[in-house]
């Protein structure tokens, strides 16, 4: 078994404040992200900065529209980047709001898929995928896991993508409400 793939998070080059500590917040929930601060880097040295730091994918949270975030996930290549699906705009609630500390990374992706709605099921494959995180498909308490990333349909019926701590069952956050994902 090899060493874990690694991925580099960062921002648009000009990012929120709140841009910001959504991706550190994320890079403390998710297993090998290496937040890294843009600055002026093109899309190229994105490219060149996940190499140095041994990662094959890069998320970039870009700016959208009314406020919300644009969370865009790449392969990396020794030709560039490669954007690869979904697109997820979003919005988001930062681990702040949650009063919690020492959160460890997610090691297992929870998809509450139902007949009704196959893109939660398709979601958690593709991040599944992108993170190299397993999918549990049981409706289980997970005693063993740290923290599980759980992809669910809101009250509102929109997808919400949110970090709970097992097995107090807490919610550490960030929660991550998507409007539209872009395949």
């Amino acid at each position: 078994m090899g060493l874990p793939r690694k991925t580099l998070l960062t921002t648009s080059r000009n990012p929120t404040p709140m841009m910001r500590t959504f991706c550190h917040d994320l890079a403390r929930v998710m297993p090998n992200v290496v937040y890294v601060n843009r600055g002026k880097m093109s899309n190229d040295d994105v490219a060149e900065k996940a190499i140095e730091h041994d990662a094959d994918r890069v998320m970039i949270n870009d700016r959208g529209r009314s406020g919300l975030g644009v969370l865009r996930l790449f392969r990396v290549s020794e030709s560039g980047l490669t954007e690869a699906s979904p697109k997820l705009h979003f919005a988001a609630r930062l681990q702040k709001e949650f009063s919690v500390s020492n959160v460890k990374p997610a090691v297992l992706i929870s998809a509450q898929a139902s007949s009704r709605s196959d893109e939660l099921a398709r979601l958690a494959a593709s991040l599944s995928g992108f993170l190299g995180l397993p999918i549990s498909r049981e409706e289980q308490e997970h005693k063993s896991a740290l923290t599980t990333m759980s992809i669910l349909r809101g009250e509102s019926g929109k997808i919400l993508v949110t970090f709970i701590a097992e097995p107090s069952h807490i919610e550490v956050g960030p929660r991550i409400t998507v409007s539209r994902l872009e395949w």
